[in-house]
């Protein structure tokens, strides 16, 4: 047994600076052991008492009968390492220290976790400044959470990590009071030692839990996170992030568009994608969304049959998974004409999607035959069942009925229950149908539900790849000419270009390009050409003479720099314009592809993929990301457009990734913006470029 096993299944507990007084933080531990039948050995110490109930209450550490699994510290701060170097000394095997005053605190503070590491050596440590941890499936509560005060918890197959303390007791209160079975709760707070990864490891392991929670404020170690997060994927247990700090700006002033447009939270957004997390978009979704996936049932397509005894609600209902892309066929003829013969009279309108009995009253066998008839409907893929307000009499006979109907079918069946009446949800989901109190917790956890059955093993490209030679690349910000050189290097193709010093060279680089030509300032510091008439476009080499010199001042009179350099490009055009660029922050490197073009930042249709701890993207990916973008059409055929050349886009993508991957910290950022998309056949031309190079 390891030593979070050992912290999660202790046989003996040591509470250290224990009070005799329940009501008290540090009487807590001791009192909700004993309330929630912990089986094992129980050490209080705290030298001031010699008993707290039936317990004997020992001075220190040293005196203890034996070496304790696990000891809480109740300490505070400045005395804490002091009870972590003794519990060390024993041999405990983990050690939970509630006190607050640590990193959170400033640099003091931090010297204090310093001495918790140090102290602790070998012994794993859960916090500082945690509540501790609960583990439902075996009755062992190491915590001071008040929310313990609760008699009773419903038992089931979710487990939750958490980076807050009051957020653990927020769950475990809300899960027992909506009939929501946890598994284990833990919350690593400061994670000086232990953090989220170690613990998704260990509850991948963990037979009890089917579904895992997550209460995120930052991930410490992104290649622990995500080998965590790919073993419970493997392992066919889904993880369910609720991630705070969304309106974080995130993205520093940069010199590129990408640095805007990646943003802290589109980081996580796309870890989270990679290694099959299921992000909450709100704090209800943190439960809603694992009671439904604890159910096992996964939504392999986006019908859903909506059977309702309140028509008001089962329109909102159906609008609302309507808005999330989900639809509600009526039924096929079939299982229309099965719907009717299950009634006597005319007062249920049983062929048409909501499927309504509102004036059929609550008829347990009406109720049972629509719901077989729905799951056996090769129409439906779900099924939503209303709950109206005339389940309030009878909310055992309403559960009963549709619990008789779980077996024969695997589909998915949550329920909506429409007046306030919690007590009604929670029997709905005790009995296997989750019951949600807001038509939006049913779209989610249907969508949850959908995207688990999608999601993919990640691939990552293990093809070998030549190193490309960089050792002659200056430092700092490359003018354009010198950005698309290193992209070129690397096989992504770039627009044929000569660089000029005046109006005479201009027009013998426009003869040679031939065709229509762009013309442009060329600098290192400036970057967004655009925005001081830095760009010129459709020239001839009749034309370029004159625009260069009308350039040039209007380039002074805005940037007050006299351009002395300037590019002449071939004229790219037929194509589509999208965004190509990376970006760096603690979560790893990303790849960005977008909508591309001066308007990149106006309409903000980019997706991302960081890339894997030793590689770049696979072609798969690389696919993916140009499908998932909203102008994806534009490069498929969109209203007789020519099919645009996708698999260059692809094989450019993959060749920016490896260029990325390659250079690595060296590479502080770099763009392709745009790089056009040419009709099948024709390949991608790289337009513009930024690199800055540490």
């Amino acid at each position: 047994m390891n030593a979070i096993s050992r912290l999660l299944q202790p046989r003996s507990v040591a509470i250290i600076g224990a009070s005799a007084d329940a009501a008290k933080t540090a009487g807590r531990p001791v009192s909700y052991l004993l309330k929630h039948g912990f089986a094992g050995e129980i050490y209080p110490v705290n030298p001031k008492v010699d008993r707290i109930g039936d317990l004997v209450c020992y001075p220190d550490i040293a005196s203890l009968p034996a070496v304790p699994d696990v000891g809480i510290v109740l300490l505070g701060a400045e005395r804490a390492h002091l009870a972590v170097r003794d519990l060390a000394a024993r041999g405990t095997a983990a050690v939970i220290v509630l006190a607050s005053g640590y990193t959170e605190t400033g640099e003091e503070g931090a010297r204090r976790q310093q001495q918790l590491i140090e102290a602790a050596g070998d012994m794993r440590i859960l916090g500082p400044n945690t509540i501790g941890l609960v583990n439902l499936t075996d009755s062992i509560v190491l915590s001071a959470t008040g929310a313990l005060e609760m008699a009773h918890f419903p038992v089931g197959g979710i487990g939750v990590v958490s980076q807050s303390g009051g957020i653990l007791g927020a769950l475990l209160s809300r899960a027992a009071a909506r009939g929501v079975g946890l598994s284990k709760l833990i919350s690593t707070s400061n994670e000086v030692d232990l953090e989220l990864a170690d613990f998704i490891d260990h509850l991948a392991d963990d037979e009890a839990t089917k579904v895992i929670a997550l209460y995120v404020e930052t991930v410490r170690d992104p290649a622990k996170f995500r080998s965590a997060c790919l073993k419970a994927a493997r392992a066919g247990k889904p993880v369910v992030a609720f991630k705070i700090g969304r309106s974080e700006a995130g993205a520093k002033a940069a010199v590129s568009h990408t640095g805007a447009l990646a943003g802290a939270d589109r980081m996580y957004d796309a870890l989270f994608k990679q290694v099959g997390v299921i992000r909450a978009h709100t704090f209800s979704d943190l439960l809603d969304i694992p009671a439904a996936l604890a159910t096992g049932r996964k939504l392999h397509g986006k019908r859903v049959a909506i059977l309702t005894s309140t028509g008001g609600a089962g329109t909102l209902v159906s609008d609302d998974l309507g808005m999330a892309g989900f639809d509600t066929p009526a039924p096929d003829a079939a299982t229309a004409e099965a719907l009717r013969a299950l009634q006597t009279g005319d007062h249920a309108v049983l062929d048409r999607n909501p499927i309504d009995v509102t004036l059929a009253g609550l008829q347990p066998d009406l109720l049972r035959g629509a719901i077989n008839v729905l799951l056996k409907s090769p129409s439906y893929d779900a099924l939503t069942i209303i709950v109206g307000s005339s389940s309030l009499a009878m909310p055992e006979l309403l559960a009963s009925a549709i619990g008789d109907c779980l077996p024969h079918s695997d589909k998915p069946v949550i329920a909506y229950v429409s007046p306030h009446a919690p007590e009604v949800g929670a029997l709905l989901t005790q009995r296997g149908v989750p019951a949600f109190a807001a038509a939006e917790s049913c779209t989610a956890a249907l969508h949850a539900m959908f995207q688990v059955a999608q999601l993919q093993p990640q691939v990552e490209c293990s093809e070998p790849a030549a190193l490309v030679a960089v050792q002659d690349l200056p430092t700092g910000a490359l003018d354009e000419y010198q950005a698309k050189q290193l992209f070129t290097r690397f096989g992504v193709p770039c627009a044929g270009e000569r660089i000029v010093a005046s109006p005479a060279e201009a027009e013998a680089a426009a003869r040679e390009l031939g065709g229509r030509v762009v013309l442009k300032i060329l600098s290192a510091e400036i970057t967004h050409k655009s925005d001081v008439g830095g760009v010129a476009v459709n020239l001839t080499a009749e034309t370029i003479g004159a625009r260069l010199g009308a350039m040039a001042s209007e380039v002074e009179t805005k940037a007050g720099v006299l351009p002395k350099r300037f590019l002449v490009q071939e004229m790219v055009g037929g194509g589509t314009e999208l965004i190509l660029g990376m970006h760096r922050d603690a979560l790893g490197t990303a790849i960005l592809l977008g909508m591309g073009g001066v308007t990149a930042e106006l309409f903000k249709d980019t997706t991302m993929r960081l890339l894997p701890p030793n590689g770049w993207l696979s072609r798969a990916d690389a696919l993916a990301m140009a499908q998932e973008l909203k102008t994806w059409p534009l490069l498929d055929g969109f209203r007789g457009r020519p099919l645009a050349d996708v698999d260059a886009l692809v094989t450019a993508i993959v060749a920016f990734s490896q260029m990325a991957a390659q250079l690595g910290e060296r590479l502080v950022e770099a763009e392709i913006n745009p790089v056009f998309v040419l009709p099948q056949g024709q390949g991608v031309r790289a337009a513009d470029g930024v690199v800055v190079l540490a």
